[in-house]
């Protein structure tokens, strides 16, 4: 089923998402569901509180890239309580180009560390804990973001975010359009 995102400006997506239990109603379908809605809507991450769940749940397809990045063939993958645990700061920085299915229309340069340490349970909560670095460690990045309250325009130069403003203004106010099903505040 395609669920609704909600978008910039509702009260979920700036609240600390929480781990679930094995026990999480319907899990193995929400799951489903959040892969479908973040294809239809030509996403490459999803997290929970976009769907209105504040739950420590994203998923990811990187499986588009795959002509450029051979290892990303069929990459589709579920995260449960996904933790960073660790930054590599002898990899570095990077700077990438990101944008939001939360904020349709806006794409800005976000800064963030290439490569993470990230603890998380599999779709059959088996634990696991692993380096991870590339574009996926990006979008891992992007979507542990929307679990703490934070979206990657909080990691923008001010400079950038004042000339974004007005479009956030917009949002906020339902003020746009895209080609997926939202759930907009109003």
């Amino acid at each position: 089923m395609i669920l609704p995102i909600y978008t910039y400006g509702q009260g979920v997506l700036r609240k600390e998402a929480e781990d679930i239990t094995p026990d999480y109603p319907e899990l193995g379908e929400l799951i489903k569901n959040m892969f479908e809605t973040m294809y239809k809507s030509d996403g490459v991450g999803l997290a929970a509180p976009q769907i209105g769940l504040p739950i420590r749940v994203i998923v990811i397809t990187l499986d588009a890239l795959k002509e450029d990045f051979p290892e990303y063939a069929d990459f589709n993958k579920a995260y449960i309580n996904i933790h960073i645990e660790e930054v590599d700061k002898e990899a570095g920085m990077e700077s990438m180009e990101e944008g939001c299915l939360s904020l349709p229309g806006i794409h800005e340069p976000v800064k963030r560390p290439k490569r993470i340490r990230v603890t998380y349970l599999d779709e059959q909560f088996q634990a696991h804990d692993e380096w991870v670095d590339g574009f996926l460690a990006r979008v891992i990045q992007h979507e542990t973001d929307h679990l703490e309250g934070h979206l990657f325009t909080d990691r923008i130069a001010p400079l950038r975010k004042q000339m974004i403003k007005k479009k956030l203004q917009n949002l906020s106010k339902g003020n746009f359009s895209c080609n997926y099903k939202v759930k907009a505040a109003r």
